[in-house]
């Protein structure tokens, strides 16, 4: 498998239609899109039950911040070929089959067929402060996990390409992830 990760948004449907957004990294093999989701997580569950879920090629990196700080609400149409949904936001999407599950106690390892594909928008590029959120959302994603000083460090240094080539939604999705960290803060703070 190659060991290349691409930060992509997924979308998955629960057994009773109920949609799910959420950012992930995935792999690409020749015959498979490859996603390794935590236990437990709604996406997890979500493909399990259904055995589809939605590839999102995405531009607009607040839906990466959103998702991580709890903003899981955005515009869905339905997708072409599987029961499921699609950001309507999407440059791109492609509709996936489950496989195979490789079962693990932390990650298992989920093997999607691709079913259909189709393009939606051009692709201008990135700028370095989409990256930077992508980046930050991560962190907020791991705050539990990572040394208060790990974040701000990487923060900080985050910041200068959010200074530097940030549009209207990079900032808002900037604000965002820096209000999360200090929630964080906050709670853990409160709790000692």
């Amino acid at each position: 498998m190659n060991d290349q990760i691409f930060e992509t948004v997924v979308t998955t449907v629960a057994a009773d239609g109920t949609p799910h957004v959420a950012p992930m990294g995935v792999r690409y093999t020749e015959r498979h899109v490859v996603l390794m989701p935590f236990k437990p997580s709604t996406t997890l569950d979500n493909i399990l039950a259904t055995r589809h879920a939605v590839l999102n090629l995405v531009l607009d990196t607040r839906v990466f911040a959103g998702c991580v700080t709890g903003r899981r609400q955005w515009p869905l149409v339905a997708a072409e070929r599987i029961t499921g949904q699609r950001l309507a936001a999407a440059l791109g999407h492609v509709e996936l089959r489950l496989d195979e599950v490789g079962d693990d106690p932390q990650r298992p390892v989920l093997r999607l067929a691709r079913v259909h594909e189709a393009q939606h928008g051009r692709f201008a590029g990135f700028n370095r402060a989409q990256a930077a959120v992508i980046e930050g959302a991560v962190l907020v994603s791991r705050l539990g996990m990572l040394a208060a000083d790990k974040v701000d460090s990487e923060m900080r240094y985050l910041q200068i390409a959010i200074d530097k080539t940030a549009g209207a939604a990079e900032h808002e999705a900037w604000g965002w992830l820096v209000e999360a960290v200090a929630r964080h803060r906050g709670t853990a703070k409160a709790a000692s």
